[in-house]
């Protein structure tokens, strides 16, 4: 704790004021007089300074504070004489001339919440401060909050080379969408309205990128880089906020997967789908590391498997973009590929020796639904729902659903599902019997976990066995429909309709 004076207030808040005067007076601007400490107010017991400050009203200001807009900050005077003069700089050169006449400080609506990025800078400038001094201790200014009028803020050249250079720093695929959202800020920002010529129809990867850029009309060429720079500030951010915990010391993680998480704990091995900003469609890489992951989950030494969805969603089902980057001449070795990719990722479903059990943690589409029939017990949380859209998107039933789905609910039933593209909520999916119980959201994961912990102690031999006396009787039928459906799913994936419906998906996903 520490003595905090009069003096040692008006040492840190007339310091940066007088750097932003230093700052603006080669340039005839004046905003550090309108920066005025008014007052503080020491929080007793926890070293925490409440400042007060009001608005100088002699000529109008660039920045319009509100005459007693309370900023709290957590540092020592010597903190803040260390950082007083980059944070004055610092304040100038982020807010003068951008944010002149289009932006002004409102009272906090709610305590420790930052309103805009645009005031970001106010904590990194004194944890950056404290981290050049050595003496990394966070400085919290959670009441600040901005509140933007229609005035535009323009962005510099300088800026938008900057989000360049940082949008290659990215760790992670941001997603198709976004990266056509990209592409056409990207092309609007230098090159201003889309004026080449349309692609063809089949050329979809070109296609796309036409219709995103096209989409922006005549969105000026400034405003194009001022949207630009703010989605890669927010990927940037958002990659930061969600990187993923490392595994606990109990949990054992499997190493060379990318699109998937396996871990192995109390004798349960968990496949999770890892695309949250895909929702979890699954590419041909997830498919091989799924097939990977269930093979050597069937030799370790575990009990039972788990596979279930890191975010939102369980999954989105097969990801069309899986087609976006085929040639119009390289069609059929694409669907004589995906065919033979299918089906095996499929056996590796009905030959899975142990125990499966899926963990619905969110919707679930296409391939991800047909499979859950192949599972042995399927958990869902109340707001899963599950979609099999395949005659809107031209294709056929996958994922011996074919045959499953009849057995499990009724011819009826399966057909308003994989003919007329029904989509079910998790109660409906569990009275058709094709989930077995439904938990609600808020406690799906602590309910279904303490289950399987229970399961998985169990003797696991017995179970193996137990298993392939259930399944036995059907494998070789199951083999069957897998490969009849993978033929016909070849067929369809060359067909117009299946084409055309992929045009059309790309075209609603470019207009952004």
């Amino acid at each position: 704790m520490f003595a905090f004076t009069k003096s040692a207030f008006f040492t840190a808040t007339a310091g940066i004021a007088s750097e932003c005067r230093r700052t603006l007076k080669g340039s005839g601007g004046s905003a550090g007089h309108h920066l005025l400490p008014q007052d503080y107010q020491p929080q007793p017991g926890t070293g925490s300074i409440r400042f007060l400050w009001r608005r100088d009203t002699s000529q109008p200001p660039p920045f319009t504070f509100l005459p007693s807009h309370p900023i709290s900050l957590t540092a020592t005077p010597p903190r803040w004489r260390r950082c007083r003069a980059w944070a004055g700089r610092e304040l100038v050169r982020r807010c003068w001339p951008p944010f002149a006449r289009s932006c002004r400080l409102l009272p906090p609506a709610r305590p420790h919440v930052m309103a805009a990025p645009a005031l970001t800078f106010l904590r990194r400038l004194c944890w950056r401060s404290l981290c050049e001094a050595r003496q990394a201790q966070a400085v919290c200014i959670p009441a600040v909050h901005l509140h933007m009028t229609t005035a535009t803020m323009q962005v510099s050249q300088k800026d938008f080379e900057k989000a360049q250079e940082q949008l290659k720093l990215l760790k992670k695929d941001p997603g198709n969408e976004t990266k056509l959202k990209l592409y056409a800020l990207f092309k609007q920002a230098t090159e201003g309205p889309c004026n080449s010529p349309k692609p063809g129809m089949l050329d979809f990867v070109k296609k796309a990128k036409w219709d995103a850029w096209n989409s922006l009309g005549n969105l000026s060429q400034d405003n194009a880089r001022q949207k630009y720079t703010e989605l890669v500030s927010s990927l940037i951010s958002a990659e930061s906020a969600g990187q993923t915990k490392d595994a606990s010391p109990e949990e054992s993680r499997h190493g060379g997967y990318e699109t998937i998480i396996v871990t192995t704990k109390n004798n349960i091995t968990k496949i999770m789908f890892n695309r949250p900003e895909r929702k979890n469609a699954i590419n041909h890489q997830m498919y091989r590391e799924i097939i990977k992951a269930l093979h050597e989950a069937g030799k370790d030494d575990s009990t039972i498997a788990v596979i279930t969805g890191n975010g939102e969603y369980y999954t989105s089902g097969n990801d069309l973009n899986n087609f976006a980057n085929v040639k119009p001449n390289e069609m059929e070795k694409m669907a004589k590929d995906g065919a033979v990719l299918l089906k095996e990722f499929v056996s590796s479903f009905i030959d899975f020796p142990k125990p499966l059990i899926a963990v619905v943690n969110g919707p679930a589409i296409g391939i991800s639904v047909t499979l859950l029939g192949l599972c042995d017990i399927v958990y869902a949380s109340d707001r899963a729902t599950f979609h099999t859209p395949f005659s809107q998107l031209g294709q056929s039933p996958e994922g011996c659903s074919s045959y499953l789905f009849p057995k499990i609910m009724g011819l009826a039933k399966a057909n308003e599902m994989l003919l007329f593209n029904k989509k079910l909520t998790a109660a409906q999916a569990c009275a058709w019997g094709l989930v077995t119980e439904v938990f609600p959201d808020g406690t799906f994961q602590k309910e279904v976990w303490e289950r399987l912990k229970a399961y998985a102690s169990l003797p696991k031999n017995s179970l193996a066995v137990s298993k392939q006396l259930l399944r036995s009787m059907e494998k070789e039928k199951l083999h069957a429909v897998n490969s009849k459906e993978c033929e016909v799913l070849k067929e369809r994936w060359l067909s117009d309709e299946c084409l055309n419906a992929i045009v059309s998906f790309f075209q609603r996903k470019s207009k952004l």
